[in-house]
């Protein structure tokens, strides 16, 4: 019959999310869970940001995520509510170590000065890779890109990922700058949204509800979801949101839920 790993490889390409908190409150109280995204891509199977009970969910997943078939964790920044699990799935990736595999690929930071991977897990995977401005890399059949590095606290990028004649980018973390839709022309969208609006009295870099749909406008995706969102925008039912922005714009724009699992 197959284990349920080689299950999920048969369903496709699809992207899952383990959790959709973002924002040190609704992540603190975990009134979403923070576990990142599961992407299942061209044969390739990825996580993204694994956060604060990332491996508790892979496991309560069904079908069930089996942490040692990963071939790639990225880190899109260091911060805990993106990386609180990464060195329990580097463990759980490379079965404790004893498999030298896959691939973790992180900002350079989150290595160096006050460092979220630990030192004796680093030669357990089979590749570490720094993520940089205008970087390229491969995991398997899928090309990634960093485009530009976002404007946040800690260095931090955003995804653009191609295989097979499909393309989907991740905007992470930033405050909104000039050009960052031509960065990201995934088919498939998927938008960290934080703020429901920008602060009148102080700078956050995060995008707010206004910034994804000024991205949303420009870019027209044939799919945008919505996630990472602070507590703001879980007041204001993200749901109904996204439906509200969806039919203005005539596109297809959804709000993430913890679990929730999409075909590409």
């Amino acid at each position: 019959m197959g284990t349920s790993a080689d299950r999920t490889r048969r369903r496709g390409d699809r992207i899952k999310f383990l959790g959709t908190a973002g924002a040190r409150f609704v992540v603190s109280k975990q009134l979403r869970s923070s576990g990142g995204i599961w992407l299942s891509l061209a044969g390739a199977e990825i996580l993204i940001d694994p956060g604060p009970g990332s491996l508790l969910l892979c496991s309560r997943s069904r079908p069930r995520l089996e942490p040692s078939r990963l071939d790639a964790i990225i880190l899109t920044h260091k911060h805990i509510d993106h990386s609180g699990d990464i060195n329990a799935m580097i463990e759980a990736m490379t079965e404790g170590g004893s498999r030298k595999r896959g691939q973790v690929l992180a900002p350079a930071d989150a290595l160096a000065k006050e460092p979220v991977i630990f030192p004796y897990l680093r030669d357990f995977p089979g590749k570490i890779e720094y993520l940089t401005e205008g970087g390229s890399y491969r995991i398997g059949s899928v090309s990634l890109f960093t485009p530009r590095r976002h404007i946040h606290p800690v260095e931090t990028y955003g995804l653009h990922f191609e295989a097979n004649g499909k393309t989907l980018s991740l905007i992470s973390d930033t405050r909104y700058f000039e050009g960052i839709e031509q960065c990201y022309p995934g088919r498939i969208l998927v938008i960290y949204t934080v703020l429901l609006q920008p602060y009148p009295d102080r700078v956050i870099e995060h995008l707010s509800l206004e910034d994804a749909r000024r991205i949303i406008k420009a870019n027209r995706p044939d799919l945008t979801l919505l996630t990472h969102f602070g507590m703001m925008v879980l007041n204001a039912r993200p749901r109904a949101l996204a439906e509200n922005m969806g039919r203005d714009l005539g596109l297809r724009v959804e709000a993430a839920r913890d679990g929730m699992e999409v075909a590409i």
